[in-house]
């Protein structure tokens, strides 16, 4: 007896009149009448998702591997895991999106998994299975809500901060606070990538959770330069080559746990709301514009591969630029002495 096949083309929503379903039979029938068609493979997104964890997800940076395994762990298998790639259309992703959005309040969570399933429905794509990518543009999210503005210490802060650490979390805080480099980067440079000489750090490598990996993207691998105060502690501090600061363990130092442990209290001490290394960042940043510098001076030296994130601190600076000159405020590098 012939078994006789059948595919779903949509539904009535998508396709309300009769030609608009033929139009889509007929897109079908040219891919499979074409000499060098195959069939394309099915998979449920469970079953997939465990081949892609070990072929994809094992090659990524652990802390987006992380990441991704917390998504497919709490959201997408426990949801989606008995769906197939072929069901997986728009509006089955619609119904994933409604189901994140009674669990989650945060816009930017729900976007963060939806970009790990679109990565896994791309990578089965490119692999022959069939489904369809995860188009955000056809998706309804949740509005946006009021974006906090980043953490950042004052300048003043900064310089409090500094000559009440000790050593080495004296020199790390200073190289977050004059360099604007990312606390990974930090724990991750070595005696061999300080150039005392030429005054510039090479970001060559990073760190996270006490193991060493690439910096963040090929704008992050580059130099920058050492500011006069911060060459004096360098040279006060000395090293040999290998990593500038060494844990107990011989590993990289674990940055969150250097937060909790040595910046918390500190800013504890020092009545200053608890923050973690990228406050010295985003202290960094507004400065190098305040002080002159133009955008793309100051996209090269935080070492954005995108603009954008540089251009929307100029744009809140302008925001605020009146006030500050009104109060007669003009901001400057912290001052601090040797280690």
């Amino acid at each position: 007896m012939r078994v006789r096949k059948n595919v779903v083309l949509g539904t009535v929503k998508e396709y309300r009149t009769k030609p608009l379903a033929e139009r889509a039979m007929q897109r079908l029938l040219f891919r499979v009448n074409d000499p060098g068609y195959r069939p394309g493979r099915v998979a449920t997104v469970e079953e997939f998702s465990e081949r892609w964890k070990g072929d994809i997800l094992a090659r990524q940076k652990p802390r987006a591997r992380q990441s991704a395994e917390s998504h497919l762990r709490a959201h997408i298998v426990p949801f989606l895991g008995k769906a197939r790639f072929d069901n997986l259309g728009v509006e089955n992703q619609q119904a994933f999106v409604n189901h994140l959005c009674a669990k989650l309040s945060a816009r930017t969570t729900i976007e963060n998994i939806l970009a790990t399933l679109s990565s896994m429905l791309n990578t089965a794509k490119n692999w022959g299975y069939i489904c369809e990518s995860v188009a955000m543009k056809r998706l309804v999210l949740p509005s946006r809500g009021i974006r906090k503005q980043a953490r950042a210490f004052t300048p003043e802060q900064t310089q409090d901060i500094i000559q009440l650490a000790a050593k080495p979390y004296r020199l790390m805080f200073a190289i977050a606070a004059y360099t604007g480099i990312r606390a990974g980067e930090i724990t991750g440079l070595r005696g061999e990538d300080v150039d005392l000489k030429g005054g510039v750090l090479n970001i060559r490598q990073s760190s996270w959770q006490g193991k060493l990996q690439a910096p963040k993207s090929l704008a992050s691998e580059n130099s920058v330069p050492i500011p006069a105060p911060l060459l004096e502690m360098f040279k006060e501090y000395g090293w040999k080559s290998g990593l500038l600061f060494v844990s107990a363990y011989g590993r990289p130092f674990n940055q969150q746990k250097v937060a909790r442990k040595r910046l918390w209290p500190l800013c504890d001490a020092l009545g200053i709301p608890r923050a973690g290394f990228h406050a010295f960042r985003h202290m960094h940043a507004p400065l190098l514009l305040e002080t002159g510098a133009s955008p793309k001076v100051a996209q090269c030296q935080l070492r954005h591969a995108d603009a954008r994130p540089t251009l929307n601190v100029y744009a809140h600076l302008v925001e605020q630029s009146h006030r500050v000159q009104s109060n007669g405020q003009r901001k400057s590098w912290p001052k601090v002495g040797p280690l």
